[in-house]
């Protein structure tokens, strides 16, 4: 494979994982020779404009679903969600370190309560 398909197929792999479509559904688009697995034990992913709830997803779901943010993040809010209860307000996703206003706003369109 040339080095130019491997980065078009990187980036669509890219665009399809922030909105939402598993890789599962693009393999049977994909014009590439080499067959794309989905890969064992993986959590269901968020479908495009489904907003996940903070107060109930797993560290894993937030981690697919949110742009920016990677599983140790994500397992900080679920710590903090813990720790103090449930968040009243997505906002409130501010409070946990590691998660600034930017990531909040980038976010907003993909959570809820």
């Amino acid at each position: 494979m040339n080095k130019n398909r491997v980065n078009a197929f990187c980036l669509s792999l890219v665009l399809l994982c922030s909105t939402g479509i598993s890789v599962a559904s693009m393999q049977s688009a994909s014009s590439l020779s080499e067959p794309v697995s989905q890969a064992e034990g993986e959590v269901a992913s968020v479908s495009a404009g489904e907003a996940i709830s903070i107060n109930n997803a797993s560290a894993e779901q937030l981690a697919a679903a949110m742009n920016g943010v990677g599983i140790k993040k994500a397992e900080s809010i679920v710590s903090y969600r813990e720790k103090y209860g449930p968040f009243s307000a997505v906002e409130q996703l501010k409070e946990v370190p590691g998660i600034g206003n930017a990531l909040v706003e980038r976010n907003l369109a993909r959570l809820k309560l």
